[in-house]
């Protein structure tokens, strides 16, 4: 009645035993490949209910505050982003590596802001730097 072509077994009408069971897709299958029982649902127990004045009691819980972020950050970002012809980047500078030992020694936020506002003043200075060296050559050379 049945067949095994490449490994699976192909059926004629019906099941060759009665152990074998017929799936979705319209044939048999023998039982060794049938799934493994589904386990019966997890009951729980109820919940306290409702306490007095039909309020249902809560749980607290703790929240957390973010850290405060270090104002000397956001200032040398914002002076690093300005530059201020100078004088900016070089506020940024000192800002930034003040609020940086600050956020270590205070535990604040506020690192990433203190960080771009150094690399930012950074960046200013060496324009600065540039343009100074640029306006020095042209004004040796007369031009």
């Amino acid at each position: 009645m049945s067949r095994v072509c490449f490994g699976k077994v192909l059926m004629s009408q019906g099941p060759p035993d009665a152990n074998w069971w017929l799936a979705s897709d319209g044939r048999w299958y023998p039982p060794e490949w049938a799934a493994p029982p589904v386990p019966p649902p997890v009951s729980y127990a109820p919940g306290p209910g409702p306490g007095p004045f039909g309020v249902w009691p809560t749980v607290p819980y703790a929240t957390f505050a973010p850290p405060a972020t270090n104002g000397l950050a956001v200032a040398s970002l914002v002076l690093g982003i300005l530059w201020i012809y100078w004088i900016g980047s070089v506020l940024a500078l000192v800002f930034g590596y003040v609020a940086m030992i600050q956020i270590r020694e205070r535990n604040e936020g506020g690192h990433g802001l203190a960080v771009a506002g150094i690399v930012l003043g950074w960046v200013g200075m060496g324009i600065g730097f540039l343009a100074l060296a640029i306006a020095l050559i042209a004004a040796c050379t007369g031009s």
